[in-house]
């Protein structure tokens, strides 16, 4: 077919050429000479600059101010250097850059999946239907969590001796761990999915989850063998809670509640993360139990372990299979339900491809910064604080303070760190600016930041002392989710669905690994039995803050209508 020639482009032609050229000369120039495009690296940058500078500010954001806080304090205050700092600065990078690629990817490439099933399941499926599929896209989603490779490198940190059943699960048994943990958050959303399609109030689903779980909690701490599995059960339920569960898994439920729920509540979207950091801590202890039960030689089998678990990554080619594994059997499902069940074509087939990549590519060099800078960083500032109050052979004149000098620094540090890594999390900025939108005011972002901060920084703080002092874990955490539990009771409903989802925003894929093998550090420089418990207390923490927030926000709206009410009768 012939191109169609415009006046304007033979007009133009003539003055190009400054001479009088056919109509006919023209269309032939058209045809064999097609105008190209091409692009200079200036316009390059001009193009892909803005698209790339946000994300990698995002992410700038959330990894630098950390891991100067950790380097900062050890220099400044524990009076050490950091070994091997071009490694670690090497691994920061990779970490950086990993998240900006994954995220960006999950975006693109697993969100519109999830999405359109979300929003097409509930009327072209059953009720079990709707529940298989959620149960299975949360069981896959935490495999494909970037902090689930936390675990893997927690296990080489974990004493056999101290705590054989505790260093069984980390390394021999890692695979069993990782699927239990995975198993919860599935059915911690198969659960979410019934509350939206029957209208079940959140309460009723936290105190007949916390239940189980605190018992459960109660029968390990009178198990000398069990009672090191319990840090490491609650802890795991703040892994779980990361960037790709959290998206996809709220997406889902939106979806769902959107056309199943008449709820006309300006919270009610929240909460359905809640549940996905209850149920992995009760898996966690059932495996444990089990193991337990079954009589397996834990003697005979840790002695023949090495220091590393057995698929602990060690070469950025085990990270690309890492990557693969994690990425590609989510992706595959869930165009299976798409394509297959819904029959709804695929669209923007390349865009999705391209998301696709940018994950699988950022979670490999998540994992290689995992190995080479989060966790050396994180373990070398934890395994320096006992320094501050106690001798320490690796730094000269210690303990550098008086015992409660020490200790006092100890715990701010904790403090700081807890409260800095959540004033700087994305996505409870993101989250301040819905909840004051929706609450008019009412709960402002700030005070919802605040609130937050501080509660995980005193959080990570109780944690801290717990590894210290060999407090028990379930003298602390039994003690936090009654009160948790109390205040939920006498809440109202949007506070508490807010407050428990709060607890799930802070724990990012940078702190969680960070906070994990600080802890351990610290729990191996002081020969605690385990260094667990951190991200559980910081966990609690902001559900407790956020609740006695609201509790104060409703107090004082109430006083304002009565004086209001005076002024307006007087």
């Amino acid at each position: 077919m012939a191109k169609k020639l415009r006046y304007g482009d033979y007009l133009g032609a003539v003055r190009h050429r400054q001479r009088k050229l056919s109509y006919n000369e023209v269309v032939a120039h058209t045809r064999l000479s097609p105008r190209k495009t091409r692009l200079r690296p200036r316009d390059l940058y001009r193009l892909l600059g803005p698209y790339v500078g946000v994300r990698l500010a995002e992410q700038l954001m959330a990894v630098v101010p950390l891991a100067s806080f950790l380097v900062l304090f050890e220099f400044g205050v524990l009076r050490s250097e950091v070994h091997g700092w071009e490694s670690i600065a090497l691994g920061m990078t990779a970490v950086v850059c990993g998240l900006m690629l994954f995220i960006e990817g999950v975006k693109r490439g697993l969100m519109p999946f999830s999405e359109n099933i979300g929003f097409a399941m509930p009327g072209k499926f059953s009720t079990a239907r709707v529940l298989g599929v959620a149960f299975v896209l949360g069981f896959m989603a935490t495999l494909a969590e970037p902090a689930i490779g936390a675990l893997r490198a927690a296990g080489s940190l974990v004493s056999r001796d101290a705590t054989p059943y505790l260093h069984l699960l980390l390394n021999e048994r890692s695979d069993l761990l990782v699927l239990a943990v995975g198993f919860g958050v599935g059915l911690a959303v198969l659960a979410g999915m019934l509350r939206f399609i029957f209208g079940w109030s959140l309460k009723s689903l936290i105190i007949a989850t916390l239940v189980p779980c605190l018992s459960m909690t109660l029968f390990f701490a009178m198990d000398d063998r069990l009672e090191p599995i319990i840090g490491l059960a609650w802890d795991c339920g703040a892994i779980t809670t990361g960037p790709v569960t959290v998206p996809l898994v709220l997406a889902l439920g939106i979806g769902v509640s959107a056309a199943t729920s008449a709820e006309d509540n300006p919270l009610s979207g929240f909460g359905i993360v809640t549940l996905a950091s209850l149920f992995p801590p009760i898996a966690v202890m059932a495996l444990g139990l089990a193991l337990s039960l079954d009589g397996f030689p834990v003697l005979e089998a840790t002695s023949s372990l090495g220091a590393a678990p057995a698929w602990y990554a060690i070469s950025p080619f085990d990270d690309m299979i890492a990557a693969l594994r994690a990425i590609l059997p989510l992706t595959l499902f869930l165009w299976l339900v798409q394509h297959w069940w819904l029959k709804d074509p695929v669209k923007e087939g390349k865009i999705l491809v391209y998301g696709i990549t940018l994950a699988v590519l950022g979670m490999m060099l998540f994992n290689i910064g995992l190995d080479y800078g989060l966790t050396p960083l994180g373990g070398q500032a934890g395994g320096m604080v006992p320094a501050a109050f106690a001798p320490f052979p690796a730094i000269e004149d210690s303990p550098l303070y008086s015992y409660w000098m020490g200790v006092g620094i100890a715990l701010l540090f904790a403090l700081l760190l807890g409260f800095g890594a959540t004033v700087a999390e994305p996505a409870l900025n993101a989250m301040g600016v819905t909840v004051q939108n929706l609450t008019d005011g009412a709960f402002t972002k700030k005070l919802l930041i605040h609130s937050v901060a501080a509660g995980v920084g005193l959080g990570a703080a109780l944690g801290v002392a717990k590894v210290i002092f060999a407090i028990p874990m379930a003298l602390l955490i039994i003690p936090a989710y009654l009160l948790a539990l109390a205040l939920t009771v006498i809440s109202s409903e949007e506070y508490v669905n807010l407050a428990w989802d709060s607890a799930g925003v802070t724990t990012g894929p940078v702190t969680v690994p960070l906070v994990l093998a600080l802890g351990l550090g610290l729990g191996r420089a002081v020969d605690a039995q385990d260094g667990f418990g951190i991200l559980a207390m910081a966990s609690v923490g902001p559900i407790l803050s956020v609740l006695v927030t609201g509790l104060w926000i409703r107090w004082r709206v109430k006083m304002n209508r009565k004086v209001a009410e005076r002024i307006n009768s007087g």
